[in-house]
């Protein structure tokens, strides 16, 4: 471990490798401070840039876009009330009171400071829990990749709203379009109705910039006939600083909602919109003066901006261990790692040792440059809030197109590309989240093919999954996992109907 740290470490001290970083970070806090967009639109539309660069140049850029995303969306929430990102929601409920008193700066600072210290922290525990993680995995055969890709697609029921049966078809659906192209094990070619492009599947970056930006882009078209701004931002009075005391006094929610953060994050499906909420709930609990909460308490802006951004880096464990993306945000990390070589799970470590140790402590570097670029910038920051959608349409349009003819140079796939935005527009307004189908489209490939590999090793029988430990303790895991989620799903819609 520590010979691969050293290594790590001077594979990371490059001069490229901190322009990276700093540029992801501007470009995921400019995204998470405009209403609308968020971490994971910003690594979809940067991915196809980054196919020239090397994998650690690579992934730490799309990781400040993750971490700068996190933090960017308190932007938005503090200052005009509008979260930025869902994970921002909570710290709208003191954020924008301190505003409106004046004390926007204050507030701004605390949620950076609050932000670092849940992110670094989150990013030590991914660096010494992660490897340690990746020992136990290398265990791993054919059915043990498979029970763990079917929990890693019962993470659909929790990122799928209140209709979990909506959810699931979304991800059956994303596992389908997954079929197409070339079957790996037996040479057939499937679904291509003749076209010998779709040969090599319908593409990941076509379909995420389809699914997820294209989406966004026909929502601000709309808008652009109603209202042309995004809002407006306050003036930031920069005089209004925040006091040493007043971290201090915030330093126990900061702390729990860290910890809050990172036990959610480890936890495949649950995202950082939970961890912000469960954290700000906690300091309310345990504050001296829970009623000033809802009306200015700067705590109730630290704890939840520890707890979404702590999720960063914990989220990151499933991933990289287990190949198991919780969210929509690692779902995109998960084909940015593989599209560089570098497949998640149990061999990971063993193959990559130097490069995922470079990444790991790039990550902490990510979270300290994160705090040097919100205090140098934060006055420009909150113009982003002020950008017009008749300059961001066009902006965000042009950059999907040129992302998605780069993936194979030919306008085929820019077809996929705005077919699939359609698609998505459509399928929202009906109600199926789009998240699912981006799950069931990289999870998919890993459970068809395990499966099959399985089953040719126990000779057709299905007894395989249950007799060896580590798959029955998945198949467990997934039972137990859809019967939680189901009950709780069943209270919150007997609390509504009461």
């Amino acid at each position: 471990m520590f010979e691969n740290l050293a290594s790590g470490f001077f594979e990371l001290l490059t001069i490229k490798n901190f322009i990276f970083m700093n540029a992801g970070l501007l470009v995921g806090i400019i995204f998470g401070a405009i209403p609308g967009l968020s971490a994971n639109i910003g690594i979809v539309l940067l991915l196809p840039f980054t196919f020239s660069l090397n994998p650690i140049n690579a992934i730490l850029m799309l990781l400040g876009i993750y971490c700068g995303g996190t933090y960017g969306g308190s932007v938005a929430a503090i200052l005009i009330g509008t979260p930025g990102t869902n994970a921002a929601a909570a710290t709208l409920l003191d954020g924008y009171p301190l505003a409106q008193r004046g004390q926007a700066n204050k507030a701004l600072s605390m949620a950076l400071t609050a932000s670092t210290i849940g992110g670094v922290i989150s990013a030590l525990i991914l660096l010494f829990a992660a490897p340690a993680i990746s020992r136990f995995t290398i265990a791993f055969g054919p059915p043990e990749y498979f029970a763990l890709g079917i929990f890693g697609l019962s993470v659909i029921a929790s990122v799928c709203g209140d209709n979990v049966i909506k959810g699931i078809i979304s991800g059956c659906f994303g596992v389908f379009l997954a079929m197409v192209g070339l079957d790996t094990m037996s040479g057939t070619v499937r679904f291509s109705f003749g076209n010998i492009r779709l040969m090599s599947g319908l593409g990941l970056i076509p379909v995420l910039l389809g699914l997820f930006a294209i989406e966004i882009v026909l929502g601000h078209v709309y808008t652009i006939f109603n209202k042309d701004n995004l809002g407006d931002a306050s003036e930031v009075d920069l005089r209004d600083k925040l006091e040493l005391s007043e971290v201090k006094q915030s330093m126990p929610a900061i702390l729990k909602g860290t910890l809050i953060g990172t036990i959610i994050g480890a936890i495949p499906g649950i995202g950082t919109g939970v961890a912000s909420f469960l954290s700000y709930n906690e300091a309310k609990r345990t504050s001296k003066h829970p009623e000033k909460f809802g009306d200015g308490a700067i705590e109730g802006v630290a704890a939840p901006e520890a707890g979404n951004n702590a999720v960063t880096g914990a989220s990151l464990i499933p991933l990289l261990t287990l190949g198991v993306p919780g969210s929509a945000v690692a779902a995109t990390l998960l084909g940015a790692f593989m599209m560089h070589g570098l497949v998640p799970g149990p061999n990971l470590f063993k193959d990559q040792g130097p490069i995922m140790y470079a990444i790991m402590i790039g990550l902490v570097f990510i979270n300290i440059f994160m705090f040097l670029q919100g205090k140098t910038l934060v006055k420009f920051f909150a113009k982003v809030t002020k950008v017009p959608n008749a300059l961001l349409v066009p902006i965000l349009l042009i950059t999907c197109i040129a992302g998605a003819f780069s993936y194979k140079n030919t306008l085929f796939y820019v077809y996929i590309l705005l077919i699939f935005g359609a698609l998505s527009y459509i399928i929202k307004k009906l109600g199926f989240p789009p998240v699912p189908i981006v799950l069931g489209y990289i999870l998919g490939p890993i459970v068809e093919f395990n499966l099959r590999r399985a089953l040719v090793m126990s000779e057709g029988s299905y007894s395989i999954f249950f007799t060896r430990p580590i798959s029955l303790a998945f198949v467990i895991l997934t039972v137990a996992f859809m019967y939680m989620l189901t009950r709780q799903q069943r209270k919150q819609k007997k609390q509504k109907q009461a």
